[in-house]
């Protein structure tokens, strides 16, 4: 006898929002997901630089829902103290069940469909970005991540639900999460079928830069500007 699938109950999100800066009922929702041992206060600061792509976009970053468990301070999405990949699998699972019903809320709340979703992440935010983004019922209008990798890249092809455009900016000094990294995700998203842009920035270790920023505006505004 089958063993009956754990229904996982949504974790409640809060963070800080900002805009649109126009002032004019938002066109789209982008969520901003944060890194390790850091807060939606950390991204939200993105959100007027990427505003100039997107002025009538509102910008969300919640914060992860998990005490950070290899910092004194900060949260996590999940942990990454087991580095196995069913571990890493499990946890970023559990993170999307949290994401996908604040997003859901998030949408209904300003009269938006799913497709005006844009996900952005960073680290471990764009880890879980790129994890439920492809695997959401209805494409967002694309998925931006900074300094990621792709978790569950053999699921992927079995997982895949939409296929929206995705841009991967990648430092080639990053110390923590290996350039390599984002060249395996464009080859597995490629693959797949989905439309990947992947830039690898000389001299940018773990971190965003002025020229990472560019590179993030220019795609949403060919993606989702106007």
């Amino acid at each position: 006898m089958s063993e009956t699938p754990e229904v996982l109950t949504p974790r409640p999100l809060t963070g800080p929002g900002f805009g649109p800066p126009s002032g004019d009922h938002p066109e789209h929702l982008c969520i901003l997901l944060h890194g390790l041992g850091a807060s939606g206060n950390d991204l939200i600061a993105l959100a007027p630089l990427l505003a100039e792509s997107l002025p009538k976009a509102r910008f969300i970053a919640p914060d992860a829902p998990e005490p950070c468990d290899m910092a004194p301070m900060g949260l996590q999405w999940f942990s990454l103290r087991d580095p196995a990949a069913e571990a890493l699998e499990a946890g970023v699972a559990r993170a999307g069940v949290d994401v996908n019903a604040y997003i859901d809320d998030m949408l209904a709340g300003l009269g938006l469909e799913p497709e005006r979703l844009i996900l952005a992440g960073f680290s471990q935010g764009a880890m879980t970005a790129l994890y439920l983004g492809l695997r959401r019922a209805v494409a967002p209008k694309a998925i931006l991540v900074f300094s990621g990798a792709l978790i569950a890249p053999e699921a992927l092809v079995r997982e895949i639900r939409c296929r929206p455009p995705v841009c991967i900016i990648h430092g080639k000094a990053d110390e923590l999460v290996p350039v390599a990294s984002a060249t395996v995700a464009k080859e597995v998203l490629s693959g797949a079928g989905v439309p990947v842009e992947c830039h690898l920035l000389e001299g940018l270790g773990h971190g965003i830069d002025d020229a990472a920023l560019a590179l993030a505006a220019a795609f949403l505004a060919r993606v989702a500007g106007g």
